[in-house]
């Protein structure tokens, strides 16, 4: 498996849209197209966590300011 690495959430779509295309595409032998949805779905993974913890975040915040108004 390919090592990690700490990209941004937008290369991280970036790169999901582009294994999408290319399996969308359907030009590339079996394996490489297992290898790219299994990539595919690692990187739906990371997004959808990255997604959790910015929520987490929002509530955090706004449940800061509802108890702290200005």
């Amino acid at each position: 498996m390919a090592k990690k690495e700490n990209k941004s959430f937008e290369e991280k779509i970036k790169r999901l849209e582009e294994i999408v295309r290319i399996l969308d595409e359907d030009t590339e032998p079996l394996e490489a197209q297992l290898l790219l949805f299994e990539e595919g779905t690692n990187l739906i993974n990371d997004l959808r966590n990255i997604l959790n913890k910015a929520e987490l975040k929002i509530l955090d915040i706004k449940s800061n300011n509802d108890s702290n108004p200005s």
